[in-house]
């Protein structure tokens, strides 16, 4: 461990999923610190996910990635982990007469695992589903919940078991370069190492200005979601999630009720993300005509960021342009699914050690994670 106390070999800034990851694999043989500027970690993107493991949606980096983290989803082999992280549930996507051809297209394209579901068994799934409402449907059955809170803290504790420091309230002000380090200045101190892994979703751009690197275009993307109850009890666990064809709206059980989303991606400056009425509205309206429900009350609304790159894919690497400062961004929510996968392959590349073979056999590259400001550069 390195003598003097405010100085790391690595300092990752934002502790959600894909700085704490990255960080609780670095800290096996590295001093890792972990940079957080909320009170605790996951109060953003991480702490407001929905998530599901969903292996044939998103670019095709977050298809493979999200292949190579099943092996860790189904055998985490981890003492912080003491259930399993997956609980397998189908999705229903629903089209009317209007939207089949996307069906059709959604088949062609992933056409692993999805297969086409009449519509009478659609609703023998899903009985909350309006009669009359969809003439089609498609059922996925590779995919599942994940349990995003449980994975999270496997990752915090990994980091406290193998002694990487965790600051709190620790938001970054200033990021210079000096003497072979970087110095990262926050209100719980200032604190030094050569290696600084930007995973500040959001603000991941934000970040990047103040260490004098150009940014790489990122949009976050707010995300709306709410808690309702069914009037007639609890909401059945086997029922499936079911999502507009279009996705523009999703409804899943959670707990004995249900989940609902307008599935709205409108860009955002970085901040706390709040659910807009607008879009709340919009939601009740879509699911109302969708489903035989009636919303009397919103037990819980919430907003989160989901964070994109111009080409949709993530990044993970070495910013060619400043010395030691490495990208970690863009998961444009799949950042959970992708989380065991994705964070040894940052750590790999942090080292500047080859891919683990598991990834690169799902045909992961680090060119393909490579920090590219291409698309920013091209005219239109």
């Amino acid at each position: 461990m390195n003598a003097q106390p405010d100085r790391f070999d690595v300092i990752v800034v934002g502790a959600g999923i894909a700085g704490a990851s990255v960080a609780a694999e670095l800290s096996t043989d590295l001093h890792v610190l972990l940079l957080e500027r909320e009170p605790h970690p996951g109060l953003h993107a991480t702490g407001r996910s929905a998530a599901m493991y969903e292996p044939g949606y998103g670019p095709a980096v977050i298809r493979a990635l999200t292949r190579a983290s099943r092996a860790f989803f189904d055998n985490p082999c981890s003492p912080h982990i003491q259930h399993p992280l997956l609980t397998p549930r189908d999705v229903v996507f629903i089209a009317r007469d209007y939207q089949t051809g996307t069906l059709d297209q959604m088949l062609h394209e992933i056409g692993q695992g999805l297969s086409p579901l009449p519509i009478n068994e659609a609703h023998a799934r899903m009985p909350l589903i309006r009669e009359g409402y969809a003439s089609a449907a498609v059922l996925n059955r590779m995919t599942a919940d994940i349990d995003v809170d449980a994975l999270h803290q496997h990752y915090l504790r990994s980091c406290r078991s193998n002694r990487a420091s965790l600051v709190t309230r620790a938001d970054v002000t200033a990021l210079r370069r000096r003497g072979g380090d970087w110095q990262a200045e926050t209100p719980q101190g200032t604190f030094r190492a050569p290696v600084v892994i930007n995973a500040a979703g959001a603000w991941a751009d934000q970040l990047a200005v103040m260490a004098d690197a150009a940014p790489l275009g990122l949009t976050p993307k707010r995300r709306t979601a709410m808690i309702i109850t069914w009037p007639q009890g609890p909401v059945p666990d086997d029922w499936p999630m079911v999502v507009d064809a279009d996705e523009q709206f999703y409804l899943k059980p959670d707990a004995g009720k249900l989940l609902i989303s307008p599935a709205d991606a409108t860009p955002s400056a970085p901040c706390d993300a709040h659910p807009d009425e607008m879009d709340i509205a919009i939601c009740a309206d879509r699911i109302q005509t969708a489903f035989d429900v009636e919303i009397r009350r919103i037990e819980r609304s919430w907003a989160g960021l989901r964070s994109f790159l111009p080409d949709g894919n993530p990044v993970a690497g070495y910013d060619p342009e400043a010395e030691g400062f490495f990208w970690l961004a863009g998961q444009g929510g799949y950042g959970i699914q992708t989380a065991p996968a994705l964070s040894r392959a940052a750590a790999a590349l942090v080292r500047r050690t080859p891919l683990p073979a598991d990834i690169k056999a799902e045909g992961v590259t680090a060119e393909a994670l490579a920090v590219s400001r291409d698309s920013l550069r091209r005219p239109g």
